[in-house]
C-alpha cells in the first residue's frame, strides 16, 4: 500500500508543472555553485525523481546557502530534522553529479 501511495504522489508531483516549477525555482540559490549545482542536477534528473527524493530535495532547500553548500561538499553532514536515509542518498547523488 506505502509503494502504490508513493507512486501515486510521484506522478502527481512528475505530472504537475506547477510542482515541477515550483522545484525548480526554489533551486535557484544566492551562492552561484549552489545555483550551478541544483540546477545541472535537476537538468539530468527531475523527471526521474522518486517523491521521497523531491522531499529530500526540498528539505535541503530549506537550509542557507552556506549550509547547503557545506553538505554538497561534504564539509559536514546532515544533523537534526534532515539526518534522514532519504537526504544522505540524496546527497551522494548530488555530490556525484
Amino acid at each position: 500500500m506505502t509503494d502504490e501511495k508513493s507512486r501515486d504522489n510521484t506522478r502527481a508531483h512528475q505530472a504537475d508543472p506547477a510542482n515541477r516549477a515550483r522545484l525548480r525555482w526554489r533551486s535557484r540559490r544566492g551562492l552561484l555553485e549552489n545555483d550551478i549545482i541544483l540546477t545541472r542536477f535537476l537538468d539530468a534528473h527531475e523527471t526521474e525523481l522518486t517523491d521521497e527524493e523531491v522531499d529530500a530535495f526540498t528539505r535541503l532547500l530549506d537550509l542557507s546557502d552556506n549550509a547547503l553548500m557545506d553538505l554538497v561538499l561534504a564539509r559536514s553532514e546532515p544533523e537534526g530534522e534532515i539526518d534522514s536515509p532519504h537526504v544522505h542518498a540524496l546527497l551522494a547523488r548530488l555530490r556525484r553529479a
